[in-house]
């Protein structure tokens, strides 16, 4: 019996030629003059079709089999916007989701947007193999270990050990592939649907460095942070979003390939986010008429469109006009070739470039510098052992003049910023964000961090609890959980 998806496929082409006849048997054609009448058989035997259906279940049913146990749901209480309007009210929220467990020892990778606002992240794990494991549940509290809103992925930890898991991985995928995609819609544990890979690089948002896997394979509100795998058990993406009008599935579903799916969860372990790197340079398509009006060899792939001065490109002698070859070894043949290239390069690394200037093709190496957020150059400088705000579970220091320095755009000058988030302690404010500038706690001003800690502990449990926060711009209220 086969294992994986090349036995079958094998026995498929048998079992066809079989069905449609070959040279020498009585469906090769009409029957010879004077050939001997055809033997009729006692018994009728089954078309062969069927032993190709029985043999194509059984091996996808192994394949499932395989995958299933390592496929985890993810249920999340906490925080989220109430609609999509100006409005600024945030209310509690409860998200279904899925996810992959990636380790042994109990990582696991899921969607950003599912634990996004998170107050409680749980891990329900299958029980057992069979039909058991759709009803019987593990369940684990979790612990969010990074989020990487770019790409929409997630790293969870629960404490369990020796747990089956599914490898990423640089996965070779071809259009028509057959495919699967498991998880958890509305809730449905260990659901399985098939389809086939519609584009292997489509990039839906040019201003995003993701190209996505496209699949018809059905994919519904809690598929998320599932995984898409192939007929040998392969992930070979993470299941993201759909494209709709009627909020079901219609057949456009994108999952985030294998490899960037590695990349960011090896950067979120070691590192609790991911490193970029910043070069300067600003790419766009080629055109025939990009190509005609600025005299370039070839009017496909991708052309340098600015070079920032003082950037890392510009000192490396990047020139705009440029047609970049490759990027670290990797063919660029268009736009959606260069986002995921440039985004899977090591921030500690040189950039390789290979360029094509007139009728030269020249070989650069560009030394870029990760980009420093505020919250994150403020929580250098911060005191952890005083800065601490237990109950919220964040790190904050006192909006004084180095602080407001380095958020030169803020609506009021007076508040607390909060530099970094603290898991292991309190979780009430769980819907904080680095960054965000709190400016009142239940309608009552707060101008610095001992003033914070104050009205924070006067907070009675069960609240009410409520701060009015800075984010990017906008003031909003968030709903504290005091339970």
């Amino acid at each position: 019996m086969a294992s994986g998806g090349q036995g079958w496929k094998a026995m498929a082409l048998a079992a066809a030629l079989g069905v449609l006849g070959t040279p020498g048997t009585a469906a090769a054609g009409p029957k010879a003059a004077g050939a001997a009448p055809a033997q009729v058989p006692a018994k009728a035997k089954a078309p062969a079709g069927t032993g190709l259906l029985r043999a194509l279940d059984a091996a996808l049913g192994e394949v499932i089999e395989k995958i299933s146990p390592a496929v985890v749901q993810v249920t999340v209480s906490g925080y989220a916007p109430a609609d999509e309007t100006a409005s600024g009210a945030i209310v509690r929220q409860r998200v279904l989701g899925s996810g992959v467990v990636v380790d042994p020892n109990g990582y696991v990778v899921t969607n950003a947007h599912v634990v996004a606002g998170a107050q409680r992240v749980r891990i329900l794990l299958p029980e057992g193999r069979g039909p058991a494991a759709h009803t019987a549940r593990r369940i684990y509290d979790a612990r969010v270990i990074g989020v990487e809103p770019e790409i929409d992925l997630a790293l969870l930890k629960i404490d369990a050990r020796n747990l089956p898991v599914l490898a990423l991985g640089r996965r070779e995928v071809r259009p028509g592939q057959l495919v699967f995609a498991v998880g958890s819609p509305e809730g449905l544990a260990s659901t399985v649907t098939m389809g086939v890979v519609s584009s292997v690089a489509r990039q839906p948002d040019p201003a995003r460095p993701v190209v996505y896997i496209q699949t018809d394979a059905p994919i519904n509100p809690g598929n998320s942070g599932g995984p898409l795998v192939d007929t040998d058990g392969n992930v070979v993406g993470i299941n993201t979003f759909i494209l709709t009008q009627g909020g079901g599935s219609e057949g456009l579903g994108f999952a985030i390939p294998s490899d960037v799916v590695k990349y960011v969860y090896e950067s979120l372990r070691r590192h609790g986010r991911v490193e970029h790197s910043m070069i300067g340079l600003a790419a766009q398509g080629i055109t025939p008429g990009l190509a005609a009006g600025l005299r370039l060899s070839q009017d496909w792939g991708v052309v340098v469109g600015d070079v920032a001065p003082g950037s890392p490109a510009e000192k490396a002698g990047v020139l705009a006009g440029d047609v970049i070859v490759s990027v670290d070894g990797r063919p660029i043949d268009g736009m959606p070739s260069l986002a995921p290239a440039i985004y899977l390069h090591p921030a500690d690394a040189p950039l390789a470039l290979v360029l094509r200037r007139g009728e030269d093709v020249l070989s650069v190496k560009v030394a870029g510098v990760e980009p420093r957020r505020p919250a994150e150059r403020l929580a250098e400088v911060a005191d952890l052992a005083r800065s601490t705000v237990p109950r919220l579970g964040v790190v904050a220091m006192d909006l004084d003049a180095q602080a407001r320095a380095a958020m030169p755009e803020l609506r009021s000058p007076a508040g607390v910023v909060v530099v970094a988030r603290v898991p292991e302690a309190g979780q009430a404010g769980a819907a904080l964000e680095p960054g965000d500038v709190i400016h009142a706690v239940n309608r009552t001003p707060v101008a610095s961090l001992a003033a914070l800690k104050a009205a924070v502990a006067a907070l009675p449990p069960g609240g009410p609890g409520v701060l009015r926060v800075e984010r990017r711009g906008q003031l909003s209220w968030i709903e504290l959980d005091l339970d």
